[in-house]
């Protein structure tokens, strides 16, 4: 099993999934917040085309996140799956019934060699859902847009092989940017917004263990984050335990194959 982020940040997010059991495999698009385009090129930098994806996930509505989504699956004949929140949301009345599939938290999803287990998320979207995603053996937690830790976040992604991980802001930097206006500091530090380095790190010690082997910081803000600071809350969170490496998705480039061990 493995899993790659094609980007990440507010100009756009997507990861790939993959399983393999022998001669088979399965590949699963988890938001597609880019053109197609823009998709397609980024695919194609793993080594990937559209054709090659079995299913896309969406975890809700905003457009970071649902991108070029609907356009890839009518395009390109790929299920796509989401909340039944988001797909009201979404309107996508135009998207072919056959390919759409409603998502809901605590029922898994088998889609051949991987299995997709949504659990809910405090985020302002309609009905926000991210993953947990399995091969059988190696487990994958993918959390890129929550405004709090909740017991069942903790839960859902406890005894996971590898972590993308939401890093979006430093509050002292969110906090003293004048750019930014009142109203939307206060929608990124509530309680339905985005998680800081801080609570990251938070949710990083919760979840530690000695088969955790691979945490990747994602969504970083460009205005009010570095790379640096989420790098060292995430350190200073794992501590001495050096197995578990540590890398950021960046916007441009994302990270390229990790592969769960």
């Amino acid at each position: 099993m493995r899993f790659c982020s094609l980007g990440s940040g507010s100009g756009g997010n997507a990861t790939v999934v993959e399983a393999s059991q022998g001669i088979t495999s399965t590949r699963v698009l988890i938001d597609a917040g880019f053109s197609l385009r823009e998709l397609t090129r980024r695919l194609g930098l793993r080594g990937l085309s559209p054709d090659d994806l079995d299913a896309i996930f969406i975890t809700h509505e905003h457009g970071d996140h649902i991108g070029c989504a609907l356009n890839l699956a009518q395009r390109h004949g790929i299920p796509i799956w989401t909340s039944a929140g988001t797909w009201q949301a979404l309107r996508a009345e135009d998207v072919d019934a056959k390919l759409r599939h409603v998502a809901r938290a605590g029922e898994a999803i088998p889609l051949g060699d991987l299995c997709l287990q949504p659990f809910a998320v405090p985020h302002d979207a309609m009905e926000p859902l991210q993953l947990r995603c399995h091969d059988g053996a190696r487990h994958l937690g993918v959390l890129t847009d929550a405004g709090s830790i909740s017991p069942g976040m903790r839960d859902a992604l406890a005894g996971c092989h590898a972590l993308l991980l939401e890093c979006n802001h430093d509050v002292e930097m969110l906090r003293g940017n004048a750019s930014y206006p009142a109203s939307l500091k206060r929608r990124i530090l509530g309680s339905h917004g985005h998680l800081s380095n801080q609570q990251a790190a938070e949710l990083l010690a919760a979840c530690l263990h000695p088969g955790l082997r691979q945490v990747v910081a994602a969504h970083l803000s460009e205005r009010n984050n570095l790379p640096e600071l989420a790098m060292a809350e995430l350190l200073a969170a794992r501590g001495t335990a050096g197995g578990c490496e540590i890398r950021i998705a960046e916007q441009a480039t994302g990270v390229d194959w990790q592969v769960l061990s």
